[in-house]
């Protein structure tokens, strides 16, 4: 197998994102290289998503730019993995026949075994999770967890290729079924990991260099272990990791309104590494969309909790989650949205066109009825009035100074790399000296600056600002010499 090369795809969520590392770990202990050229690797994988149709409506497309590669190169195998493969199987095998490989998200630990039989009997190898069964016992569950979650010492730190920044799962699954979601059919019941698992993993990646760990979990808030016998709940989870010596930030997404408990935001205030930042989705701005969603709260209970986060939390910023054109969703509902983010004055939001997802409770009881202009209409109409306040809030910030953790080259510049030297032309200093970082709060800065200032703590003065994005120069003296860590003052501009 030495020497074979990978090539995976991720679509969708962190989650996602997280479960392709643990993948690319596993192979790479066995020798796979990753490739950038899918339709010339030994094995491609494709992480699924199946949270809307056009995220499937991708993977299909792209399962079937390999036919012809495949035909090609018969030993090629191909590969779905994650939600959609969890969601479809059946759906797949019949529009691809090419695919050689089905694995759930609950399932990737088997996914080099499944390699192996593949190459050695020429079939399809398909695992799923039916197995995690909702009516299972919490000891049962915790089981079926540390079956598809072992820590894996082999996986890679970092997040799309930054060492600095890794996710740790905390919690698979979700018990909410709200009527328009597929994840508590793709990802199974809610199981919390032990505790101790995770705090062995953040210190093992903050000893291999990262900085800024971000927790993952469906309802993150939510979780809860038992350990010798006495609850473990996410306050005191928070607790465990800020006592990691080297790390410098801790996030944590996504949470569940419904769930939030007062500890938490007192752990997000007091704790050193817990940054003054939360994500959490509300959906919807009117209390009769919401039970049509089957969310467990109320617009009150949602702007009560905000208020009572600012007042807890100094400094905090939100984000949110919108659904836009959810069944029968009316003109004047869509209204108390806008009114709902203009209340709440959120640092960004992620605004989706309603999808129906087969399987769901919306799918089989209500009806799909809000024309797709009508949708987009009103996405459109979301994003306005949030980007207005995202320029005002940004603009309010000019002259303030704060922190920020430097990431490496921004978006730009390393597409302006790239062009450059496919043409074979000098690299324009200007733009390749772009770096980026982002504050306790999330909020994202660029500025020129050398790469000795990557990995390192530094202060930020800002003095102009986009909806956004703070733009900025780095003023200050610093010995470049300096180590990680070393705090260094730039203005913003």
């Amino acid at each position: 197998m030495a020497g074979k090369k990978l090539y995976i795809e991720t679509m969708g969520c962190q989650m996602n994102v997280l479960d392709s590392e643990l993948v690319v770990g596993q192979l790479n202990g066995r020798g796979y290289t990753l490739t950038d050229e899918m339709t010339t690797a030994d094995v491609v994988l494709l992480n699924t998503c199946s949270v809307r149709d056009h995220a499937e409506a991708k993977a299909l497309s792209r399962l079937g730019s390999l036919k012809k590669p495949k035909l090609g190169n018969p030993d090629m195998i191909v590969g779905v993995i994650g939600c959609m493969a969890e969601r479809d199987p059946d759906g797949i095998t019949t529009k691809m026949p090419h695919v050689d490989l089905i694995c759930g998200p609950g399932e990737l630990n088997k996914i080099p075994a499944m390699i192996d039989e593949i190459e050695e009997t020429r079939n399809r190898s398909i695992s799923l999770s039916q197995s995690l069964s909702r009516r299972s016992t919490p000891i049962e569950r915790a089981v079926e967890y540390d079956s598809v979650e072992a820590l894996d010492l082999s996986r890679s730190a970092g997040i799309d290729g930054n060492p600095l920044q890794a996710y740790v799962r905390v919690q698979r699954g979700c018990d909410k079924f709200c009527t328009f979601c597929v994840v508590p059919f793709t990802r199974g019941a809610e199981r919390s990991r032990p505790p101790q698992l995770i705090v062995d993993e953040c210190r093992m990646l903050v000893d291999r260099g990262v900085r800024e760990i971000t927790l993952l979990g469906q309802t993150v808030n939510s979780y809860v272990n038992q350990d010798d016998g006495k609850p473990v709940r996410f306050a005191e989870l928070l607790e465990r990791i800020d006592a990691v010596s080297g790390l410098e930030r801790l996030r944590f997404v996504t949470s569940y309104p419904g769930d939030f408990t007062d500890d938490i935001l007192e752990a997000m205030r007091d704790l050193r590494t817990a940054c003054e930042y939360l994500h959490l989705p509300v959906q919807s701005g009117s209390d009769a969309v919401l039970k049509r969603m089957r969310r467990q709260y109320t617009v009150g209970e949602y702007v009560d909790f905000v208020d009572k986060a600012r007042e807890i939390v100094p400094g905090i910023t939100l984000a949110s989650d919108f659904i836009v054109g959810f069944c029968s969703e009316t003109d004047d509902e869509h209204a108390e949205s806008l009114a709902l983010i203009e209340r709440c004055q959120f640092k960004n939001i992620f605004v989706f066109k309603y999808s129906e997802r087969p399987g769901t409770v919306a799918a089989k009881r209500i009806t799909d009825d809000v024309p797709d202009d009508v949708k987009r209409r009103r996405n459109l109409e979301m994003l306005h009035v949030q980007e207005q306040i995202a320029i005002q809030a940004n603009q309010n910030l000019i002259g303030q100074t704060m922190q920020i953790l430097v990431e490496g080259y921004s978006k730009r510049a390393i597409k302006a790399q790239v062009a450059e030297t496919e043409r074979g032309q000098e690299i324009g200093s200007e733009v390749t000296g772009q770096l980026v970082g982002r504050t306790r709060t999330d909020r994202i800065v660029v500025f020129a600056g050398e790469m000795n200032l990557v990995g390192r703590l530094i202060d930020v003065r800002v003095k102009a600002a986009t909806a956004l994005t703070l733009h900025g120069e780095v003023t200050g003296s610093h010995d470049p010499s300096c180590g990680t860590g070393d705090l260094i003052s730039i203005n913003v501009s």
